[in-house]
C-alpha cells in the first residue's frame, strides 16, 4: 500500500499519488499516460495530472492495480475494483494485457492470447486471484511462454493451477526454471504451432527468445519495444546484461519476419499502420544500434 508520508513532491496535489518506493518500472505511464510521466531528476514516476473524467479515472486506477510495488496511492483511500475488473484488458485480435506486474520480475508486462487450440500466456503476471479467475473463464492457460530469465515471476504457481506448459530458452534456465517443461535449444525459430514461432534474440540475456503469433504480434521480452517519448522503436545498450553485438544481430534477424505488433515486457507497446511500417521503422532501429556499437 503506498504512503502519503512518502508522497513523491514532483505530485501534483489531488486524490491520486506515487510514493518513494516506485522503482522505475513505467508501466503506469502507458497504462494511464494521461495521469502519469517520469520526474526528470530522479526518474521515478509521479502524478502530472489528476484524473478529471470518467475514463481517465479508470486508467488511473488500472495503473494503480497494475503496480508491482503498490507505489500508487489515494488520498483518502478509493475503491479500486474497477481497475481490477479492467483486467485482463482486451487489446483485440484475441489479445489482452494481464497487468498484475509482479515485483518479482520488476514491473514486466504480461500478455495473454486467447486462441481456439489453447491460450497462450506470455510471461508471468502476479497470481493474484482475480486474474487468475479471469483466466478461467476465458478458457484457462495451455502454454506459459517465458521471454527470458527475468520475468518468469510466479511461473510455479500458474503451472499448479492450470497445468500449463513453461518454454523457456535452454540458456536461461537456471535454479528457480528447472523443472520447465520446455526447452528451446540453439538460435533457430522454433515452430511451437503454425501460428506460434519462438525467435531466439540472444543479447539482452544469452537466452532471451521473442514470440511470433499469426504473422502479426510479437512479443519481444526486454529485447524490443516502443519509446513513446521519441516515437521510435528501442533497445538500450544499459540493459543489455549478456552482449551488445549478439543483440544487433538478434534485432537483424527479425527483419526476416512480418509483424505489425511489438508487445514488450519493458518499454511501450505499439501498433504500427502496417507490417512495412514495422519494418522500415526496426531497419532504422539496426542502424543506430551498429552506430552506438
Amino acid at each position: 500500500m503506498a504512503r502519503l508520508s512518502e508522497r513523491l513532491v514532483e505530485n501534483v496535489p489531488g486524490e491520486f499519488f506515487v510514493d518513494a518506493t516506485c522503482i522505475d518500472c513505467g508501466i503506469c505511464r502507458w497504462v494511464a499516460p494521461a495521469s502519469f510521466s517520469r520526474a526528470a531528476g530522479n526518474g521515478l514516476s509521479f502524478v502530472r495530472r489528476q484524473p478529471d473524467d470518467g475514463e481517465s479515472r479508470r486508467r488511473a486506477l488500472m495503473a494503480l492495480v497494475a503496480c508491482p510495488t503498490s507505489s500508487i496511492g489515494t488520498d483518502p483511500r478509493t475503491d479500486a475494483s474497477e481497475g481490477v475488473a479492467a483486467f485482463p484488458e482486451p487489446l483485440g485480435a484475441g489479445l489482452y494485457f494481464c497487468g498484475f506486474a509482479s515485483p518479482d520480475s520488476y514491473g514486466a508486462a504480461s500478455w495473454l492470447i486467447r486462441r481456439d487450440a489453447g491460450n497462450v500466456l506470455v510471461d508471468s503476471p502476479r497470481a493474484a486471484a482475480p486474474l487468475l479467475r479471469r483466466f478461467e473463464a476465458l478458457g484457462g492457460i495451455r502454454r506459459l511462454f517465458l521471454t527470458h530469465r527475468d520475468d518468469v515471476a510466479d511461473h510455479e504457481k500458474l503451472r499448479a493451477r492450470f497445468g500449463c506448459e513453461r518454454i523457456l530458452h535452454a540458456r536461461d534456465v537456471g535454479p528457480g526454471t528447472s523443472t520447465i517443461e520446455r526447452k528451446i535449444e540453439g538460435d533457430d525459430p522454433v515452430a511451437l504451432a503454425d501460428d506460434l514461432t519462438v525467435i531466439p534474440v540472444p543479447g539482452h540475456t544469452r537466452g532471451s527468445a521473442a514470440l511470433l503469433y499469426q504473422d502479426a504480434v510479437l512479443f519481444t521480452g526486454d529485447h524490443l519495444w516502443y519509446d513513446l517519448e521519441d516515437h521510435r522503436l528501442d533497445a538500450s545498450r544499459g540493459v543489455c546484461w549478456y552482449s551488445w553485438p549478439h543483440q544487433i544481430r538478434s534485432m537483424e534477424r527479425l527483419l526476416d519476419f512480418r509483424f505489425e505488433w511489438v508487445l514488450p515486457g519493458h518499454g511501450d507497446p505499439w501498433r504500427a499502420p502496417s507490417a512495412e511500417a514495422m519494418h522500415s521503422e526496426l531497419e532504422r532501429l539496426v542502424a543506430r544500434m551498429k552506430e552506438a556499437a
